[in-house]
């Protein structure tokens, strides 16, 4: 009876906490993992598809020409888009990403879940990686990826999740710290902060003999993901250069890197190269993403102070001040939730009659970014309260000079709302 109830905790933290999540991971320390995968499927309530990954999808085209095949023994016209663009000839991941992305599309015009288990088989093929990352970031409104397997896998989960695409459960438990299971406690200490210019200290001393900005990066690179591999690295910061011209580069940048901490903070371990084990790590990233998971759980009493710690944590962009295109697009994720975390502020000032404090709140996020034009809609709405109908007006004039410039007119739901704002 007692195995039974764990197993319906850990049912119902899927049920609790995965809702709203694009993909959800069964973290490979969950003692019944395999137990929900299986629960999952025979629940008559819900659509499941499901695939096990096999020894042979060790790359992409293996991978659509696996998954193809067993999804379409439960879905018959699963495929007819990656078939029309003849997947097995095509290498551009974008193309190949659309194809599967619109064959999953049609799965179902009801939510379902699509089961990737046994998914570290695929845990050296980087091609395939990137694509699945690729594919998360464009899942179906009604498709949601449920990945079972026995190591962490190689994605980026802390910024996924501070998008609020990704979930980690372990059993009945979400995972809200330290989410690939780093030392934080001992000597050598490092600090990272990230969220800014960018700096580290190592036993509360900051380093300034980087010599060069790429060890600099390349260590933050590393902090990324769980692990990463060689050409992953040389993948994002030289691109242009052959194979032996990227690798002669990177053991260089790494070598710096090394000088400068004065250790060996990069270990290669079985094909790949994770920030050491034995360093004691503090990341201000992986404590912002953490506030933004306290934030949104219904079981946190005081969220105004947990969404106050993340606005605070978030001290400017990503790697200020850096253009690499690895660093744009994590910096829009990380900027996402930061956005998220001065809404909800905003919401409970609102909430305690504060509304001057969450006008300020709402236009400090607009800084932070101009585009997003939900929080726009929450400022014209909130002048419109106050009873600031010109400011209101000019608000949403501003946003239209915005929107011109990347030649897009506003959403339907913001002209609604100025056209109600200006009849009233």
């Amino acid at each position: 009876m007692e195995l039974n109830n764990l197993i319906g905790a850990s049912y119902q933290a899927f049920e609790d906490r995965a809702s709203d999540a694009r993909v959800v991971l069964l973290h490979p320390a969950s003692r019944y993992r395999s137990v929900l995968v299986a629960q999952l499927m025979n629940d008559p309530q819900k659509m499941v598809y499901y695939y096990a990954m096999g020894p042979d999808d060790l790359n992409i085209h293996s991978f659509l020409s696996g998954i193809t095949h067993d999804l379409a023994n439960q879905h018959p016209t699963f495929g007819r888009y990656l078939n029309q663009i003849h997947f097995e000839n095509e290498d551009n991941l974008d193309i190949l990403r659309d194809a599967f992305v619109a064959d999953l599309r049609d799965l179902s015009s009801e939510p379902y879940l699509l089961i990737l288990d046994e998914y570290d088989r695929t845990d050296s093929a980087d091609d395939l990686q990137a694509f699945i990352e690729k594919v998360i970031i464009k899942l179906p409104p009604l498709c949601r990826l449920v990945i079972n397997s026995r190591t962490l896998p190689r994605l980026p989960w802390v910024s996924l999740i501070a998008q609020k695409k990704a979930v980690i459960l372990q059993d009945d438990m979400q995972i809200s710290s330290n989410f690939y299971n780093m030392r934080t406690s001992g000597q050598p200490r490092l600090e990272v902060f990230a969220l800014g210019p960018g700096y580290v200290l190592l036993n509360g001393t900051q380093i300034d003999t980087w010599e060069g900005h790429l060890p600099r990066l390349l260590f933050f690179f590393a902090l990324d993901r769980p692990v990463v591999t060689r050409s992953e690295i040389c993948q994002a910061f030289w691109p242009d250069l052959d194979n032996d011209q990227a690798v002669n580069v990177f053991h260089v940048t790494k070598r710096r890197l090394h000088k400068a901490l004065d250790f060996d903070v990069l270990v290669h371990d079985g094909g790949y190269y994770r920030v050491n084990p034995e360093v004691a790590l503090y990341c201000d990233i992986v404590e912002f993403v953490g506030a933004l998971v306290q934030g949104r759980s219904p079981e946190v009493p005081d969220k105004s102070a947990i969404w106050q710690s993340a606005i605070d944590l978030y001290r400017g962009p990503f790697l200020q001040g850096h253009s690499d295109k690895w660093i744009v697009d994590r910096r829009a994720d990380y900027q996402t939730g930061y956005l998220e975390a001065l809404s909800e502020m905003a919401r409970i000032r609102l909430a305690e009659g504060r509304q001057e404090h969450a006008l300020g709140l709402l236009l400090r996020a607009v800084s932070e970014n101009d585009r997003y034009e939900p929080i726009h809609r929450q400022i014209m709405q909130l002048y419109a309260n106050l009873g600031r109908r010109s400011e209101a007006a000019a608000h949403y004039q501003k946003l239209l000079d915005l929107l011109k410039m990347d030649r897009r007119e506003p959403e339907p739901e913001t002209k609604s709302l100025y056209t109600t704002i200006m009849s009233s």
